[in-house]
């Protein structure tokens, strides 16, 4: 899970951000509307965290921008306790949730986790074979034992279990554990990738490379 990270006050960003990390989510931190617009522009997010009050281009305008074209990323916004007409306007134009200022970190995880509960349809759970992973509490059961993984083999783990028996692109595979203290390069997650076999498939659990392409998880059945 990927998220954008939009707040212009240094020290909150940081705070957020180290607890987004631990949390096991890849973050984009950024501290300026016009950067978190390029972002959104050009990036896929599966969650965004937005502040209002921010430098250049206001929080409002990088949202309205965002739905206008017509992406529909979950926007979790956070705001000044007094800022209720800003409040009202993010969520009429858009905005999934708010966050009024101060905030427990404990909050604010659960409501991230239910915003992307809900733009998955309320999937939190993906189960192959012998496999269950929970998105959202991060933990990866192998016969209903937990197994002891990364949290970037289990974001490639993740976007194989929801596209089972399709191709997941190299590039896509990238940048769904990158961020941007640190991008993720093929060979990276071809390391990531053969540490998930040495584990999964003496359990029958089995990745294609697809040469040229990315991965592919075999259907269950066919084992």
């Amino acid at each position: 899970m990927r998220i954008l990270l939009v707040e212009d006050d240094n020290a909150l960003r940081d705070t957020l951000f180290q607890a987004l990390r631990q949390a096991g989510y890849g973050v984009d931190p950024v501290a300026d509307g016009c950067t978190a617009d390029n972002a959104l522009a050009v990036g896929v997010y599966d969650l965004v965290v937005l502040d209002l009050g921010l430098p250049h281009l206001d929080g409002i305008q990088v949202l309205r921008r965002l739905r206008g074209r017509q992406d529909r990323t979950p926007v979790l916004v956070l705001t000044a306790r007094d800022g209720v007409d800003e409040r009202i306007l993010g969520l009429k134009i858009g905005a999934d949730d708010y966050l009024t200022k101060p905030f427990a970190l404990p909050e604010l995880e659960a409501r991230i986790g239910a915003l992307i509960r809900r733009a998955s349809g309320g999937l939190v759970r993906l189960v192959h074979g012998p496999l269950e992973l929970d998105s959202t509490g991060h933990v990866l059961s192998l016969h209903g034992q937990p197994m002891d993984i990364s949290v970037r083999e289990m974001t490639i783990l993740e976007a194989l279990m929801q596209h089972v028996g399709q191709v997941v692109i190299k590039t896509r595979l990238a940048q769904q554990i990158s961020d941007w203290d640190g991008e993720i390069g093929a060979n990276a997650i071809e390391v990531y990738v053969h540490r998930l076999r040495k584990k999964l498939e003496p359990c029958g659990v089995r990745i294609r490379t697809i040469h040229g392409l990315g991965y592919l998880l075999e259907p269950h059945d066919n084992f």
